[in-house]
């Protein structure tokens, strides 16, 4: 099956290439149009019903009209002189906001608008919440419609601020914005420039490597161009099953899809490159487009497995309870067969079709490369394998000592730019009301027989809650329209994004709410603290379960990969100490060095995921290599050498510029986001340059060919078969028992 689309890729080129490029512009367009319709914005609807949290948004969602994709706000009026309130100055706020709440925001179009983009205009709710008790502002609640993270709906809310500014600016007021949209719009706007500034740098990093590399511009170049247009079709094909589904994606899915793709289509790409260019070098005689059928043949063997691999980690997402998990296993996993396919098919086609031409104007095709840095790793790798594999050990077992102390932090990802003007009316708000007062805790009341709720019956609730520490203010119990509901807004003194809130409302106010619930009744607690203080227990539980079956299908596929038993429990076992040294170093970095309270929730998923499965790619590659190496006649450790030799600059070079991608994040002002980045940048050079280049190598040495038991690869002694490399003729011991012999 491989090499039968391997075969028509080479022999049918331009067919390949022009059906792929009308597939990825459309497929493009399609997933840029719709991705935001695809997604779902609100992490509580990816909770299981039976969480405490996900039935308060329930009796929201039926009772009191919450939206799934709405976008609380809270807007801050003061006077412009900065003295205090007056009735008369509050009449005049509440009469501004009476306005606001009747009027249309229609959502800016302009000529960078894209095409098919949803129409976000609509009329915001906009209340009266309370007066601060130094007089010095005025509370309004805010809502919006809509995707936070859609471009348009970020100018929808631009369009907003702007229009209330004006008018309470008229009045002699001003104005602030904070929580949620707010938040997230003011971080991007001051992170703009830098963003782009990265990432131009990022692009002009993995650009150099492949220039550095194989000097040649095409050769630079072109993996960029193929990633993105394979990559462009994967999120189409994602997108559209999403909406024929109806199966919403969450809102970072995409971006994980994004730097997914990246990195495994250019490994793959870089894979090829490096084995095309070996060929063309041994076999000068051949055509590009006999080599490129040839190489892709072999390699995409190797290409296939490794992204097997990939998908058989993020499948077993889906058989998570937290239905976060359980959409981005299923959604990268589809991305990752489409990379896969372009691997087969695209990239041999643009190799057939280039040729030579592919390296211009480099010369290194029409003479052998000396022996560099990688032969020299290869020939100590080999010749001292024991002191190599201790060495890993030692700096593997140092990184994962981190993990004795390390603690997670279930937060929604941390802080953004504490100076933006979102931050700076949160600041201001906190100095006057309790921490939570822009994001409350919600006591939802419900009757057990689906009857009337009685308010008056609630106050014995309302004390029990006022009186747990923790509790800055408790508003009045709130009945819904149709009076079969009532809620109850807790303000904490902690930052609801913390941990102490998440500690609290798990503890004390839940139990205080089971202590002195009204008989009849159902009561549940939700808000943001709540919530992730349920996600917790979800992941927590999700965990112990996605690790082992995820560890055991990719085991099963080295299997039927490597045809060995004791091959795969070698890269496994390799990249679960990798997995285990990034995520004590990074605790050791997050708790330690930048005292943070712990590690972020999704870190050790994101680094098993990334990690051992890219990391797995790697392994694949260096063993596929191995095997070959040691079919051709002579000792195993000078095949090993030879295997690393050629093997190893494809893998350090793959690393660099996966790490330099995932490493981008770490400048991100959000500490989750840089966390993850700064680890799986680490994880990804510890793969590369410790696991596949030097473990794996020198265990494969000291095991001999005895790694492939049951089945041991044939060697064979053919003159020819294998160009410059082959060493044919070679008369030296074959027995795996050998004594120390050169390697060069």
């Amino acid at each position: 099956m491989i090499r039968a689309l391997t075969g028509f890729a080479t022999r049918s080129p331009w067919k390949v290439i022009a059906l792929w490029a009308v597939l990825g512009i459309a497929m493009t367009v399609l997933g840029q149009a719709f991705l935001f319709r695809a997604t779902q914005p609100s992490v509580g609807e990816f909770l299981p019903a039976t969480y405490d949290s996900a039935a308060a948004l329930e009796v929201a969602e039926e009772h009191f009209g919450f939206k799934p994709d709405a976008n609380p706000l809270t807007m801050l009026v003061a006077r412009a002189d900065g003295a205090k309130l007056t009735e008369s100055d509050e009449r005049r706020i509440d009469a501004e906001a009476a306005k606001l709440a009747r009027r249309e925001v229609a959502m800016p179009k302009t000529k960078d608008t894209p095409p098919l983009t949803e129409d976000h205009t609509q009329v915001p709710r906009v209340s009266p919440a309370m007066t601060a008790p130094d007089r010095s502002f005025r509370l309004l609640s805010v809502e919006l419609t809509g995707n936070p993270l859609d471009p348009g709906m970020q100018d929808l809310y631009r369009a907003f601020r702007d229009q209330a500014r004006a008018e309470f600016t008229g009045a002699g007021l001003r104005t602030g914005f904070t929580a949620g949209l707010a938040d997230s719009v003011d971080t991007a706007d001051a992170e703009k420039t830098r963003s782009t500034i990265v990432g131009i740098a990022m692009l002009a990093v993995i650009v150099l490597l492949h220039v550095m590399v194989f000097r040649s511009v095409l050769a630079a170049l072109l993996p960029l161009l193929v990633v993105s247009v394979i990559g462009g079709a994967a999120a189409g094909v994602v997108v559209g099953t999403s909406l024929l589904t109806g199966i919403r994606l969450d809102a970072s899915t995409p971006q994980l899809i994004n730097v997914v793709l990246i990195g495994i289509g250019i490994d793959y790409f870089l894979f090829l490159l490096f084995r095309f260019r070996e060929q063309l070098r041994s076999r000068p005689e051949q055509t590009g487009r006999a080599a490129a059928a040839e190489v892709a043949g072999r390699v995409g063997t190797a290409v296939t497995s490794a992204a097997l691999t990939i998908v058989a980690a993020f499948s077993t997402l889906a058989v998570a309870s937290f239905g976060q998990f359980r959409v981005l296993g299923p959604a990268i996993a589809v991305s990752v067969l489409v990379m896969l396919l372009g691997s087969l098919t695209l990239m041999p086609a643009l190799l057939a079709v280039t040729g030579r031409k592919m390296f211009w104007p480099s010369r290194g095709l029409h003479r052998e490369p000396p022996e560099g840095m990688a032969g020299r790793v290869g020939r100590r790798v080999a010749a001292r394998p024991v002191t190599m594999v201790l060495a890993s050990l030692a700096l593997l077992g140092a990184l994962a000592a981190g993990l004795a102390g390390m603690h997670t932090d279930y937060g929604p990802g941390g802080a953004g730019d504490a100076s933006t003007a979102a931050a700076r009316t949160a600041a201001e708000i906190a100095r006057a009301l309790p921490a939570g007062v822009s994001d409350p805790t919600t006591v939802f009341v419900t009757a057990s027989g689906g009857g009337k709720v009685a308010t008056e019956s609630l106050g014995g609730l309302s004390k029990a809650l006022a009186a747990v520490e923790g509790v800055g203010q408790v508003s009045p119990a709130v009945p819904s329209h149709d009076g079969r509901a009532a809620r109850i807004d807790v303000f904490l003194t902690a930052d609801p994004q913390g941990q102490g809130a998440r500690d609290l409302v798990s503890g004390p106010l839940r139990d205080a709410v089971a202590a002195h619930r009204p008989a009849g009744t159902e009561v549940h607690v939700g808000g943001t603290a709540a919530l992730f203080a349920d996600i917790s227990s979800a992941v927590s539980g999700d965990l112990k379960v996605v690790f082992p079956v995820a560890a055991g299908l990719i085991s099963l596929i080295l299997l039927l990969l490597l045809r060995s038993l004791l091959a795969p429990l070698v890269l496994m076992v390799s990249v679960g100490l990798g997995f285990a040294a990034t995520l004590g170093a990074s605790a050791l970095v997050s708790q330690d060095l930048l005292d943070r309270p712990g590690v972020n929730f999704m870190l050790p998923l994101v680094l098993f995921l990334f990690v051992v499965a890219l990391g797995t790619d790697y392994n694949i590659l260096i063993s596929d290599r191995i095997r070959e190496e040691m079919e051709k006649p002579g000792p195993a450790r000078a095949a090993v050498a030879r295997a690393v030799r050629h093997t190893a600059p494809a893998i350090a070079t793959a690393g660099l510029v996966l790490a330099a991608s995932f490493g981008s994040l770490a400048v991100n002002p959000n500490p989750g986001t840089q966390e993850i980045g700064f680890a799986t940048a680490l994880g990804i050079m510890l793969s590369a340059f410790v696991l596949s280049v030097v473990l794996v190598p020198a265990l494969a040495a000291l095991l001999g060919r005895s790694i492939w038991w049951p089945v041991r690869p044939r060697r064979t002694d053919r003159a020819g078969e294998y160009g410059h490399t082959g060493h044919a003729g070679h008369t030296g011991r074959t027995d795996d028992k050998e004594r120390p012999v050169p390697v060069g």
